[in-house]
């Protein structure tokens, strides 16, 4: 699409973004800037007719959507040397506190923006009780802050009650604030879009399924693996490693030690990556313990020479 205006081409993932973001002030500051080289917040305020925090919101909102890059840093007085590779910038979310929305701002969108109404309503049902005003503003920031389509919020507020619901049984539901640490999460990860949410999902669940097995694996019942445990476990999963693999590893652990060492078994599965042994064929093929040896049969025992041993007795 071309701005008739400028000339300017607007990319389609641009236009995607903008319309995901269910956003006016976001998309009228986007082409405004689109048509005028200055970018200073006070003069899109005073052109647009709009307030300076809101287009200070919009703005930081731009840049989350990599639509606006980021200001350049002060110049540096010391001496100029070779930079260093420029790392990916990180899009989603900013370290900054969302803004502090006001009663006024939430009831405004509330009445004008149908999707977010939708979803109030959806995490009322999946939180289990009418929601409060600090609920409603946790959501209205996921919703305006974080930028994430109201299809994706939706899949987000029934996957955490059905996280909630397999943790801790049909007695407790998620909180407005346990919804945003997943959207926050969400975020990060740059998931954007039904088909990643569910393709996100569908991932989750195998690891859920797979970390529930190692459990059974490593005789732990009755609790929760704690975040420690949880993190050598997905780290020997993203290596490559099996549930059988893993248990062989506990085996060797418990005999070498008498119990469960997680850094030792660490360390088992660590030296057989580096050796590129991931199954349990491989591990016993190259890694194998040498059996003990066998006392030998009766049958292999020589008789002994009884004329020998009568002649070593008569010279003693």
């Amino acid at each position: 699409m071309q701005d008739c205006l400028t000339g300017k081409r607007i990319g389609a993932q641009a236009l995607d973004k903008l319309i995901a973001a269910h956003d006016g002030d976001v998309a009228l500051l986007y082409l405004y800037w689109l048509q005028n080289d200055s970018t200073d917040p006070e003069q899109a305020a005073a052109a647009l007719c709009r307030t300076l925090r809101e287009i200070k919101a919009a703005e930081e909102k731009l840049r989350r959507m990599a639509l606006l890059p980021s200001p350049a840093p002060a110049a540096d007085p010391a001496p100029v040397r070779k930079p260093a590779p420029e790392k990916p910038r990180e899009i989603l979310p900013p370290a900054e506190e969302p803004p502090q929305y006001t009663a006024e701002d939430i009831l405004r969108r509330t009445r004008e923006d149908s999707d977010f109404s939708a979803i109030l309503a959806e995490a009322a049902r999946v939180i289990g009780r009418n929601l409060n005003s600090n609920d409603t503003r946790v959501l209205f920031g996921v919703y305006d802050y974080l930028g994430l389509p109201p299809e994706v919020i939706f899949l987000l507020l029934n996957y955490c009650g059905e996280l909630y619901q397999e943790r801790y049984g049909s007695s407790r539901r998620p909180t407005a604030m346990a919804i945003e640490k997943l959207a926050y999460e969400w975020a990060r990860l740059e998931i954007l879009t039904l088909e990643q949410a569910e393709d996100h999902i569908s991932r989750q669940k195998e690891r859920r399924g797979a970390l529930g097995q190692i459990k059974t694996a490593l005789n732990i019942y009755g609790r929760e693996l704690t975040a420690t445990e949880q993190k050598y476990i997905n780290a020997w999963l993203e290596l490559g490693f099996g549930t059988e693999a893993i248990g062989v590893a506990y085996d060797r652990t418990v005999t070498a030690t008498g119990s469960l060492k997680w850094a030792y078994m660490n360390k088992i599965l660590l030296s057989w990556h580096e050796k590129g042994l991931h199954t349990v064929k491989e591990i016993e093929e190259k890694d194998g313990r040498r059996p003990p040896q066998k006392p030998a049969a009766r049958g292999d025992v020589k008789p002994v020479d009884m004329d020998a041993l009568r002649k070593i007795i008569d010279k003693i």
